[in-house]
């Protein structure tokens, strides 16, 4: 069995390496709008590796990689971040990050639809991006667009204007409005909303709400979202070109889809042939720590806690008395904790306890002496602490935080706490229970196996995949014929219809002469009180 496992990742490597072959060197646009820090983990990872392998990369970017200088084939379009605060905090009235754990879950869809519309004209508006659009010469200077899947539909005006196919990164994994993109029906029934924090066995209350939500974005998306994307590209470029193309008809020119998620944290589902599951693909081998992060997690004799809540989430927002539960709880553990806090000078702080405002959270996560990560439930850090096998203790804040822990402890290898509500001894009780309860380790250990065995490795599947469009022009026989179909037809509306006109038909005829009778009836009624 060792042996024919060895062929077969043999084999699939030089397959994967045939592909390399015939698209290195290929000359890739990727293009990225919106400033979201933990979005450009995925986007920089894979910009790096096309790089590494050969492509001549052009990076339209509010993030820099300049100062890693990665050579003659990458080339750095730098474009101001726009400000999304503002927007957030004036939508949510959340005075921190922190504070939006209130908010509910269509205001925070409303708010990333205006987000995404204000970002894609903020990008518009910059010379940088007006230097790319208005440039001479435009067809035969890239080979492919590289955008990301998150509300910034403009961007893929410039896959139509270089005339290339588009590969698209949906950095938050899949999302049931990408279904009419790819030409397939998610059921509602068992795929909730990704905003929810519902399992795929939801109970009646649970799908009436999910139902709910999807159905509102859809309607949200069809009359009020790409209407307005449309009116930013008439707004912008009706006076540069002859036509200027509706957002649907752009994404009809996505070839393929990389989602960032990947088994068991997410469920099975229907998915097309253009849609990519690459999970994890940000994670890299583990580099060596700073020197006393390195002998504090060594020296750590009853293991290590790690605590973060991510880069927008800041655990100095935490309320005082809420700190002080921390602390107090920490300081009675034997085991050792590492605290990614933004102020390093955080008073009160116990002798196991290590505090730094920036951590190397996947060398940390690497270590064998973490025994369990308190984290807020993003999406990146979920799996990198399933890819490393560490139980997690969850406090999600916003969005899909809440559904990833919820698929953690249905799954057996996480616990979750509400911030405002924690105690003391509900703390100490679930950091106890992860810690000395073996079933969350084993639990765990076998989801992290599951999400690493694969055909390919996370990027090398990424990689296949851009080369492959790339190769095949674009590879509209990836693309599902659904797309091809008007909306009626998709959803067998005209079937149902001529199933159920046999039935119909002679009810609407049999009411009708009932009606004819009755109106026939009172006329003649009518006639013989005249008469009297």
């Amino acid at each position: 069995m060792q042996l024919k496992s060895a062929w077969k990742v043999l084999l699939l490597g030089l397959v994967a390496l045939q592909h390399l072959e015939l698209a290195a060197g290929s000359r890739i646009l990727a293009a990225f709008f919106f400033p979201g820090k933990s979005h450009f983990m995925m986007t920089n990872a894979m910009v790096r590796e096309l790089v590494k392998r050969g492509h001549e990369v052009t990076f339209l970017t509010p993030f820099s990689l300049a100062k890693e200088n990665l050579g003659d084939n990458y080339k750095e379009i730098l474009i101001p971040q726009y400000d999304f605060w503002p927007t957030l905090l004036k939508m949510t009235q959340a005075k921190s990050v922190l504070a939006m754990t209130n908010v509910s879950t269509l205001t925070f869809i409303r708010m990333c639809y205006v987000m995404g519309l204000e970002s894609t004209e903020f990008a518009f508006e910059q010379p940088e991006v007006l230097n790319l659009i208005d440039a001479k010469d435009k067809v035969g200077k890239y080979d492919l667009l590289l955008a990301e899947q998150f509300f910034n539909e403009g961007a893929l005006f410039l896959g139509h204007l270089y005339q290339i196919p588009i590969v698209t990164i949906a950095t938050f994994g899949f999302a049931n409005y990408l279904s009419p993109l790819v030409g397939v029906m998610t059921p509602w029934s068992h795929v909730p909303h990704g905003w929810k924090p519902y399992t795929p066995h939801m109970t009646l209350l649970e799908r009436i709400d999910s139902v709910y939500t999807c159905a509102l974005e859809d309607i949200v998306r069809t009359i009020w979202h790409y209407p307005q994307q449309d009116a930013l590209l008439q707004k912008h470029f009706a006076h540069k070109f002859d036509s200027v193309p509706s957002i649907k008809q752009l994404e009809r020119n996505i070839s393929a889809f990389l989602l960032n998620t990947y088994m068991p944290l997410e469920a099975p589902r229907p998915v097309s042939f253009n849609m990519i599951q690459v999970g994890g693909l940000h994670i890299q081998k583990p580099k060596a720590l700073p020197t006393d992060m390195q002998k504090f997690l060594d020296e750590s004799k009853h293991g290590v806690i790690y605590f973060s809540l991510g880069s927008q989430v800041r655990s100095a927002d935490l309320p005082p008395e809420k700190l002080k539960i921390f602390l107090d709880v920490f300081g009675s553990l034997k085991q050792r904790i590492l605290w990614k806090f933004e102020d390093e000078k955080l008073p009160n702080l116990p002798a196991n306890v290590m505090v730094k405002s920036w951590m190397p959270q996947n060398d940390i996560l690497a270590h064998p002496n973490v025994k369990v990560f308190i984290a807020h439930g993003g999406l990146f850090g979920t799996q990198e602490a399933v890819y490393h096998g560490v139980p997690v203790l969850g406090m999600p804040v916003y969005a899909d935080q809440y559904l990833n822990i919820k698929k953690g402890q249905a799954a057996g290898f996480a616990l979750g706490v509400d911030y405002r509500t924690v105690t003391e001894q509900e703390l100490r009780h679930s950091l106890t229970e992860l810690l000395e309860n073996p079933k969350y380790m084993d639990n765990m250990k076998r989801a992290s196996k599951i999400f690493r065995n694969r055909p390919l490795d996370a990027m090398d599947e990424a990689m296949f995949w851009i080369d492959y469009v790339i190769e095949h022009r674009g590879a509209p026989h990836l693309v599902s014929p659904g797309l091809d179909l008007p909306w009626y037809q998709f959803y067998l509306l005209d079937i149902i219809g001529l199933a159920l006109a046999p039935i119909l038909l002679p009810i609407l005829g049999l009411r009708l002469l009932c009606r004819k009778r009755k109106s026939s009836a009172v006329k003649s009624a009518k006639t013989k009180v005249k008469r009297n």
